[in-house]
């Protein structure tokens, strides 16, 4: 038997786009649309051709990726990038347009809650129905029946219809069903987020043991950035159903942090090799990863054509990757440091990253102060933060405590 995993090889999903015209000028249009297509030979949209080709939006196109045992995909993007048309691919909900998608095993999937149960049907008729569509004996799923219950904090409501359950009482369960009765493929939208703050640290710790210890392979959707670095070791950025990028959850959150963060504007563009002040490289002495609360040690490289303008500095942004919100910003000016020279320039920069654990993003950027313009986008490092000794919380205050005697 094949080892369990997930192949997905040029796939291409496409949707009828809605063609209704509701007045004599709409339909007018759409005539004269199709008729300048036909005469340009287009089918209306990118992608190969379906149907009669008009009227049709492509939701994924030419998407390809493979997660085998140990591994946990994380599929990153915005809403409307396909990302949970993929999921319903790779669950059998809906066949693909084009291309092959083989899924090797038995599947949990945590995709659409509300269609997952029978309403009128029990807690507990409900897990051996789940269980019977994974394709479980009784047996097997009698052996985890009370965990399940457990682990959801349900008890007191296996024999209650579901449809008096609340929508965090079904996640719970829908959850544990899939944590429990030992899917081959792990297949999670949106799901990082169920139940209160505790259930939702012991979902994460149960993903984490599926995917580390039982090597579970995970594909996983979730706008929960932070989450989706520690769970996973690969992951995709899609955008209007094309992958942007494809690396480990650091560098693609990174790619897509930058590409829609807040503060971000059609401004910041790489600096070209002729622009007045570039960043050149930017790189982490010594690790990437510190605890909270140390210091992060930093190297900049840029380079002025000329003598820099006194307006010119150098901007040190940290975002976070979980929120994209900017979390600090420093400059060259705020740190008495003035550009004075042409060539190469080269500033050593010291952050102590009193921030709670998680990864963040290092940004850089040159930007004249009088004219409030920026000069160009730098180069950006990912830093992973860890919990500190002496810190647990959301903001570090380095705590110091004698003992002064009795």
């Amino acid at each position: 038997m094949p080892a369990p995993g997930v192949t997905v090889d040029g796939v291409w999903k496409a949707f009828a786009a809605p063609d209704r015209a509701d007045t004599l000028r709409d339909a007018l249009g759409g005539i004269g649309r199709g008729w300048a297509r036909w005469r340009r030979g287009s089918p209306g949209e990118e992608g190969p051709a379906v149907g009669g080709g008009d009227g049709v939006r492509w939701a994924l196109r030419d998407l390809s990726f493979e997660v085998g045992a140990g591994e946990a995909l994380a599929l990153i993007g915005p809403n409307g990038a396909g990302k949970s048309t993929a999921l319903r691919l790779l669950a059998g909900i809906l066949p693909p347009t084009r291309g092959r998608i083989e899924v090797r095993g038995r599947v949990g999937a945590l995709i659409e809650i509300a269609a997952a149960f029978h309403g009128d049907l029990s807690g507990r008729d409900n897990v051996y129905l789940q269980g019977a569509i994974m394709g479980m004996r009784r047996a097997e799923i009698a052996r985890s029946f009370d965990a399940i219950f457990a682990f959801a904090d349900l008890e007191e409501f296996v024999d209650a219809p579901v449809k008096h359950y609340s929508t965090g009482m079904s996640a719970r369960l829908a959850f544990s069903i899939a944590a429990h009765l030992e899917p081959d493929v792990l297949l999670i939208d949106e799901l990082l987020t169920v139940g209160d703050a505790v259930f939702q640290q012991r979902a994460f710790a149960r993903l984490q043991d599926l995917v580390r210890q039982r090597g579970t392979p995970t594909v996983v959707v979730s706008h929960q950035l932070d989450r989706l670095a520690a769970l996973c070791s690969r992951a995709l950025v899609l955008d209007r159903g094309r992958t942007l990028r494809v690396g480990t959850p650091a560098e693609c959150i990174a790619a897509y942090v930058g590409r829609t963060g807040t503060g971000w504007s059609s401004a910041h563009q790489t600096a070209s090799e002729g622009a007045p002040l570039r960043l050149a490289a930017l790189c982490a002495e010594g690790s990437a990863v510190v605890a909270s609360g140390a210091w992060l040690r930093l190297r900049l490289e840029a380079h002025a054509a000329r003598i820099p303008d006194p307006a010119w500095m150098l901007v040190i942004r940290v975002r976070s990757s979980a929120t994209g919100e900017a979390v600090f910003t420093t400059t060259t000016a705020r740190c008495g440091i003035r550009l004075e020279q042409s060539g190469r320039l080269q500033l050593a920069v010291e952050l102590q990253m009193n921030v709670p654990a998680g990864l963040y993003l290092v940004e850089t950027e040159a930007r004249d102060f009088l004219q409030q313009r920026s000069l160009g986008a730098g180069p950006w490092l990912a830093i992973t933060v860890d919990e500190g000794a002496n810190f647990i919380g959301s903001i570090q205050m380095n705590p110091r405590i004698a003992v002064l005697g009795s």
